[in-house]
């Protein structure tokens, strides 16, 4: 859990300055007063050298993942939210709650062209309105995740029960336990 002290440490980009560091589709579905947003150097956005560098666990920072998978012969995409610290279930839960008949993760410059974002910043706030946002459900025990914010410049802080605003946001239990 952070204390309120490493938060004041993160450099927060006021809300009236987004515009000025996200894409407009992202900021569109950010939810008002409930998420923080922060400016990280490139060299930190990856998740582990984000942890590293911030002080945040693996257990806090949630990952978009874009798939690509089929069902009823048609080409479709969902975008999946995990935490750092866990490993999907990709060919069994997350196949089976899809329902796909076969499931891969995009390649970067097809999750990149599709969502508008950059790679290694893509979140579940902005993707295209047919896409399905599956969110894992040791993403929604946690207090508070780090996401990706659109661009490798920015994260953000919020409560993972904003997840649940988002339009086509599935929780589902799509990791494998914890290895002991």
């Amino acid at each position: 859990m952070h204390s309120h002290e490493s938060v004041q440490k993160l450099d927060i980009i006021p809300a009236d300055q987004l515009a000025g560091h996200l894409p407009a589709h992202v900021i569109a579905h950010l939810p008002p007063n409930e998420v923080v947003v922060f400016a990280v150097t490139d060299d930190a956005s990856d998740t582990a050298a984000f942890s590293a560098r911030y002080g945040f666990g693996l257990e806090d920072c949630a990952n978009t993942i874009v798939i690509k998978f089929k069902k009823d012969g048609a080409e479709q995409y969902a975008a999946i939210v995990t935490l750092g610290s866990l490993r999907l279930d990709i060919n069994g839960a997350v196949k089976a709650h899809l329902g796909a008949q076969r499931l891969s993760f995009a390649k970067r410059e097809v999750a990149v062209e599709h969502s508008g974002m950059e790679f290694g910043g893509i979140t579940a706030f902005g993707v295209p309105e047919d896409w399905r946002i599956l969110v894992d459900a040791a993403v929604m025990e946690r207090t508070q995740v780090v996401m990706g914010a659109g661009v490798r410049a920015a994260k953000l802080l919020l409560p993972p029960a904003v997840l649940r605003s988002l339009r086509n946001c599935e929780v589902a239990q799509l990791t494998l336990p914890a290895e002991a």
